[in-house]
């Protein structure tokens, strides 16, 4: 039974996604639509209802790679093509799930059969399937990297490689790329947004009408779907017939050197690294022309085009605020006026329903699929230029929070100080879990992966993915004779078969324990201390870690952040950080050991490091009681007895030092490093692992020099 999905054209709001993903339509060589948002925010629901927007498309008859008839690819796996009439079908839209394996991107081959006879038996995969149709990947931030990378190049060259023990394979992979995702589960690397076409910030309207409207269409839908379809089946086939006449009309259109001029200047303007972003401003520039039926490019063309293809080129690291200073985009472009007018007049409105719809007015929105208002408004989402602190504050307003220099300094019994800033963040030194962990794919640790250096062989568990060649002939070499071997090639039976084991890089959980007390505010280094946490913040980013924040003062411990792949909310937390009261050492790290003890529940593949930040003083047992130095001793060697890699951020300052850090971090089995010792470029060196043998942490001076 066929599926009936919800039509593009009756979804309300979303001016910005329809857009992009219509512009893309047009022009494929825009290079694709990443959707950034919140949960329900139709993002899945647009994409899929994309779909049946496309033309049909004329492949050759049985072939698996959907070749063109009157152009075959001339390397297509089931060629070469004999001419002949084509066999019409709807575009497809074909969908990547999270935890797809690299043979199912690309395609498998049979490597029995490649040994044993010769024969290239090549099973073609996704990449294959959405040939000339649509690749969509729901929570493409949560794929795997290595995946990401193996879909964005075949989107930028066209074509799929597979190459294994000396068999090579490709195949025409062309298709429209589109992927959604919600920035609170984790961010893309900036390499890999920048591959990314567009990129879209989609939220739920704050309209009560709009949300009506929202809903009275989705209950008519998932009452009856295919008469909800019928009734918009004349906006859709207006629609459709659009992008067919923009798609005919974008060879003809004319991008100017004014155009081009506005085009440079902006992506100069906004700092953009590298060139890509201005090859895509003019695609999408072109595509917006042909989309209102011009054949020249105006100056609010690079406009909207700039909207969609800069905001997150524009970021440096995670916590920056996505978006554009509409201000400053409008003084550039207004420096290149346009030479003359279109003498051309629009040949058809803005949008396929011209505010009407079959459900009465068309919903608040009044548009199904034309170009939103290009002055930004409230549903395009952009943030201004300068960036905001993570909590939302604008920097004038995050000035008031700051303390003033007069203010008092709390001491171990000081009271509640506001939250300071934190100082600028610098590339930390490499921290990693001992030992050879199976967990998530990432760059921290050592683990035994699917991509890596191959250490060696086994015989596979399951479907064989990785072939070890050398193995694999020595398992069957002495059993020719018996085989009746007669010619030059090896009798190969599936036993003989044997799957490369390889070493790559884990993700961990990096859980930090943040000394949050008064003793900490003491000659403010609770801002140099929130900047070292930042530091290690986007260190986890980069190294694909989950991460979790607590935070002791007073009488206990706080679970300021749950476990999470969302490294700006751990930067939000830390950002609204008070200071002062004692010290709760101990209760701090036994509220570690609980939330470990919970993720290894949850993910018991995904090794833990705990990261506290402590001066190493302990004033307060909490709701516990008794001695509190006693109890944050007792509370650090039952996490070392867990196994539980740790490092101790020691941040205690002054001529004179009590150690007490160091102290700590013996008791930890890990080591101590000191503030301005976590910097990559101190000499120092590198830290090299985080030792957790309980044996090897009985001298608390062998603990303190592998932080050397």
């Amino acid at each position: 039974m066929s599926i009936t999905h919800f039509p593009f054209t009756a979804v309300v709001g979303q001016d910005d996604l329809r857009l992009a993903l219509l512009l893309n339509a047009v022009s494929p060589a825009v290079g694709g639509v990443l959707v950034r948002g919140e949960k329900g925010t139709a993002k899945s629901t647009a994409v899929r209802a994309l779909s049946a927007l496309l033309p049909q498309v004329d492949v050759v008859p049985g072939c698996r790679f959907s070749c063109a008839p009157g152009a075959p690819d001339p390397a297509c796996p089931d060629g070469p093509h004999e001419p002949g009439p084509g066999a019409a079908r709807p575009a497809r839209m074909v969908e990547l799930p999270v935890g797809a394996s690299e043979d199912r991107l690309v395609g498998a081959l049979d490597i029995e059969r490649a040994l044993s006879e010769g024969v290239k038996a090549f099973e073609p995969g996704l990449l294959a399937d959405a040939h000339r149709g649509i690749l969509y990947v729901d929570e493409v931030n949560l794929l795997h990297d290595h995946l990401v990378d193996v879909l964005l190049d075949a989107a930028a060259m066209g074509a799929s490689y597979v190459e294994r023990e000396g068999v090579s394979v490709r195949h025409a992979a062309r298709f429209l790329l589109v992927g959604t995702m919600n920035p609170e589960e984790g961010e893309l690397r900036p390499q890999l947004l920048d591959r990314f076409g567009l990129t879209v910030e989609v939220a739920a309207s704050r309209e009560p009408a709009q949300r009506v409207e929202v809903v009275r269409r989705r209950l008519a839908y998932e009452d009856d779907p295919a008469g909800f379809a019928s009734r918009w089946a004349g906006d859709e086939q207006e629609v459709r017939g659009r992008v067919v006449a923009a798609r005919a009309l974008l060879p003809q259109v004319v991008l100017g050197d004014t155009a081009l001029l506005q085009i440079a200047a902006t992506c100069a303007g906004f700092e953009v690294d590298g060139m890509r972003a201005d090859i895509v401003m003019a695609r999408t520039a072109t595509a917006l022309a042909a989309w209102a039926g011009r054949t020249s490019v105006r100056k609010e063309d690079v406009r909207q085009a700039a909207l969609l293809a800069l905001p997150h080129r524009r970021r440096r690291n995670p916590f920056d605020a996505p978006g554009l200073d509409e201000d400053k985009l409008d003084e550039i472009l207004d420096r290149f006026p346009d030479e003359e007018p279109e003498p051309e007049p629009d040949p058809e409105p803005e949008g396929p329903d011209d505010g009407g719809g079959p459900d009465g007015d068309g919903g608040p929105d009044g548009d199904g699929g034309g170009v939103p208002p290009q002055n930004g408004g409230p549903e395009t989402g952009h943030a201004p230029d300068a960036p905001d602190a993570p909590d939302g504050t604008a920097p004038e307003d995050r000035e008031a929070t700051e303390p003033e220099p007069s203010a008092p300094r709390g001491g171990a019994d000081g009271a509640e100080q506001a939250a300071v800033g934190a100082a600028e963040p610098f590339r930390t030194k490499v921290l990693s879990v001992p030992g050879l962990g199976e967990g998530a794919a990432g760059r921290r640790s050592r683990a035994r992966t699917a991509h890596g250096r191959t250490t060696g062989a086994q015989r596979p568990r399951g479907q064989l993915t990785k072939l070890h060649l050398a193995a694999t002939v020595h398992a069957a070499a002495p059993h020719q004779k018996a085989r009746g071997r007669a010619g030059r090639g090896l009798v190969i039976r599936k036993d003989d078969l044997r799957q490369a084991t390889r070493e790559g890089r884990e993700g961990n959980l990096v859980l930090f324990c943040v000394d949050a007390s008064g003793s900490m505010a003491a000659r403010q280094r609770m801002s140099a201390v929130k900047g070292a946490v930042l530091s290690l913040l986007l260190d986890a980013y980069q190294r694909r870690d989950k991460v979790g924040l607590i935070t002791f003062r007073g009488t206990g411990a706080e679970l300021a952040l749950p476990p999470t792949s969302s490294v700006e909310a751990a930067a939000a937390r830390l950002e609204k950080l008070p200071t002062g009261g004692r010290t709760p050492l101990g209760p701090g790290l036994l509220k570690a050991h609980e939330v470990l003890r919970i993720e290894r529940l949850r993910d018991p593949s995904r090794r833990p490091l705990l990261v506290v930040v402590t001066d190493g003083r302990a004033t307060s047992a909490g709701a516990v009681g008794g001695d509190p130095r006693e109890l944050s001793g007792r509370s650090a060697r039952l996490l070392a007895a867990q196994g539980i890699a740790s490092v101790v951020v020691d941040c205690e300052s002054g001529p004179v030092r009590l150690g007490l850090a160091g102290a700590l971090a013996a008791d930890l089995g890990g080591p101590a490093v000191t503030l301005d010792g976590l910097r990559a470029d101190s000499l120092a060196g590198l830290v090299k692992n985080v030792r957790t043998s309980v044996t090897s942490s009985a001298s608390p001076h062998s603990s303190t020099r592998r932080a050397a």
